[in-house]
């Protein structure tokens, strides 16, 4: 009996711990100020005793030498924290574009997220992308208006913007007290009270200012009709009592976040420490907990599903993988189970098993290491030595497959060799290990050019990935061009081609004598022999076959792969003694490169089959980049939510750099997709 009251003591609370966990994501455009919010969260909950400034490279998630020199996220980085009793596993996203498959990876693993929007430019391009990033995952957002401290800062503006552009209902909790530089507060619409902050940064609570208290009425009773509108039993209440209060008002907006049906916004200026204790206040109230979040299933045809329930066999998801000085680390969200260091876990896509050396608790760059892990924790581990990102990783009793999260295709490609021969091989452990780190990046072999090629979603990207190679690899790589892969294609053939092959050095000869016609045939390769009364025995015709196939490797016009010829043998004659396989293979390859200098050639260039989705005001200046790059529209279809989208046959040696133009014309919203599409013929040389 006791040993039954002990356990159930050690669920209840196990699953308190649970339900005391926000996994949260911060997401925006570049510079809307996202890792200072984080910065000011790690700061306020004690994590770090120091501010850290973008500005000066001192900032906790913004550790890579990379970021802190350009200013910029360039890879999501994980930290954990404390608030009234709660933990926050908080990850901080990058904002470029170039680096949307971290933001992908990371809400792949989230239960909620803080969007941050500059209150002077509200909501931009990027912001635009991570939030239906967001949407498709399912995951709760709430929303922080920052930079009220700004010239041309307006809560409202901000607020339009997002209705306008990200279509859920926003719901402001909070007033401005004050505007621009003489920004020092908010109210609080919920509890009906004013949070102002002193210069140090420290937060008092306060009486609404008499000069605020007819705005604030009337915002909160605004804020009360759009809660009872879109929350059936918030309006049952007021109906009968005629206003809200907060209780029901904040269960009302955790109802409506959770489902998404509208969205809770905060404001403030993280720079200047205003307004972050009351973002983690709501973070705390409003986002989910794992407990809240529906149960995994499994991609395979057994469906099985697992909810956060420390008691179910272990099932956890590697979301990143990084190598650090202490060790190849992976991230893992651990959905079902508890993890255990040095228990012994089943990599489900391999049947691999690997071995937890280490479990850490993840403070960016830095970890603390614990012992054990439960159901909605975010950790790193040391030990699995060949487990992905994507991998799922789960008791070896009990396994589960995950569906991984899903990279995007590279749009651009560079070649990239190492600038002295000796470190050849070097370059290519070093891009191979990038590549595992980073899915969206992509390692090739032109087996037609034998470039080595890197494929990334950007040109800041790929750079990004060529300096970290220098920097940690010690590895100079030279980026250039990839040349395109051409063809020859036939355009007018010749009949009855005569090509005879004699060779005598003593001994046994070689002796051949063949007829061809060449024409042209569609975009392969054909070959008949019309050859009768044995004058060349099948075994000689297979080589002669053999012999085109050689030939057609290397055209007259540039060396490149001749396509769309058919061969026929009409003729020929052999030597009792001289002739063999490998005279007729000969002779054959020697005399078609004869006949396609006799013929006439046209040089094919690849295309790609572009789509490409665009904002609608946006649409003719893409459209003139496409005829400037010689591509062909193909369809032009207009959507409802302001968007184009356009279709387009385009050389693929006028798509290098079109990613970073697009993006340019679009105001950085504009994405596409190509995939290969053929071939046509190449305009003329000079």
């Amino acid at each position: 009996m006791r040993t039954d009251t002990t356990t159930t003591r050690s669920t209840t609370a196990a699953t308190a711990a649970i339900a005391a966990v926000r996994n949260l994501g911060i997401l925006a455009h570049v510079d809307a100020g996202k890792t200072t919010v984080t910065e000011r969260i790690l700061y306020l909950t004690g994590t770090t005793h120091k501010r850290g400034e973008v500005h000066n490279g001192t900032t906790v998630t913004d550790f890579d030498p990379q970021e802190r020199d350009r200013g910029i996220t360039i890879f999501a980085a994980a930290v954990s924290c404390a608030w009234a009793g709660h933990r926050i596993n908080l990850i901080d996203t990058p904002g470029h574009v170039d680096f949307a498959d971290e933001v992908e990876r990371s809400l792949r693993v989230l239960d909620g997220a803080v969007a941050v929007f500059d209150a002077v430019a509200g909501v931009e391009p990027q912001s635009e992308s991570v939030w239906r990033q967001a949407e498709r995952h399912g995951v709760p957002r709430i929303a922080f208006v920052n930079k009220l401290d700004r010239a041309g800062a307006d809560l409202d503006t901000a607020l339009a913007s997002i209705r306008e552009r990200l279509h859920p209902r926003p719901l402001a909790v909070q007033l401005p007290i004050g505007t621009e530089e003489s920004f020092t507060g908010v109210i609080d619409l919920v509890h009906l009270r004013a949070l102002t902050w002193a210069d140090d940064g420290t937060l008092t609570h306060g009486p609404v200012p008499d000069h605020l208290t007819a705005d604030t009425t009337a915002r909160r009773r605004a804020l009360e009709e759009a809660v009872a509108e879109l929350h059936p039993e918030a309006l049952e209440d007021f109906c009968t009592h005629g206003a809200l209060d907060a209780a029901t008002l904040t269960a009302a907006l955790r109802d409506l976040t959770r489902t998404g049906e509208a969205v809770v916004v905060l404001c403030g200026s993280a720079y200047r420490n205003r307004g972050i204790e009351p973002l983690l206040d709501a973070a705390v109230a409003y986002l989910p907990s794992p407990l809240d979040a529906p149960p995994v299933r499994a991609a395979d045809e057994q469906r099985q599903q697992r909810g956060a329930d420390p008691r179910q066999p272990l099932t956890a998801l590697a979301f990143k993988v990084t190598a650090a000085p202490t060790g190849r680390l992976t991230y893992l969200r651990l959905y079902a189970g508890t993890l255990r260091k040095g228990d012994t876990v089943l990599d489900a896509a391999t049947g691999r098993t690997e071995r937890i050396a280490r479990i850490l608790r993840v403070m960016a760059d830095r970890h603390t290491e614990t012992d054990h892990a439960l159901a909605g924790d975010i950790v790193a581990v040391i030990g699995p030595k060949a487990a992905r990102v994507g991998a799922t990783l789960c008791d070896p009793d009990h396994p589960i497959l995950l569906e991984a999260p899903v990279s995007a295709e590279p749009v651009v490609t560079v070649a990239v060799e190492a600038r002295r021969a000796a470190d050849t091989d070097k370059l290519t452990a070093a891009l191979a290990r990038l590549a595992e780190e980073d899915p969206s990046l992509r390692l090739a072999t032109d087996p037609e050019t034998g470039q080595r090629t890197l494929s990334g979603l950007g040109e800041l990207h790929l750079e990004v990935a060529v300096e970290k190679v220098r920097r940690e690899a010690g590895v100079e790589a030279v980026v250039g061009r990839p040349r395109v892969a051409l063809r020859e294609a036939l355009v007018e053939g010749v009949s009855g081609f005569v090509h005879r092959h004699a060779k005598q050095e003593g001994g046994a000869g070689q002796f051949a004598h063949i007829v061809l016609d060449v024409r042209p045939a569609g975009d392969g390769f054909a070959f008949a022999s019309t050859v009768t009364g044995g004058r060349v025995p099948r075994e000689y015709a297979q080589a002669v076959e053999a012999g085109c196939r050689d030939a057609l490797a290397e055209g007259p016009l540039g060396g490149h792969p001749v396509v769309g010829v058919a061969v026929t043998l009409t003729d020929g004659i052999t030597h009792p003694k001289d002739s063999s396989e490998l005279a007729f293979r000969t002779a054959a390859r020697q005399g078609l490169r004869e006949a396609l200098r006799s013929a006439r050639l046209q040089l094919l260039e690849p295309l790609a089959e572009v789509t490409a989705t665009v904002p609608e005001d946006a649409l003719g200046a893409v459209l003139g980049d496409l005829a400037a790059r010689r591509g062909q529209v193909q369809a032009t279809t207009l959507g409802r939510d302001g968007a184009a989208q356009v279709s387009a046959l385009v050389p693929l040696a006028e798509l290098f750099g079109y990613a970073g133009r697009l993006r340019g014309r679009t105001q950085g919203r504009g994405t596409f997709t190509s995939r290969p599409a053929g071939y046509a013929p190449a305009p003329p040389l000079g």
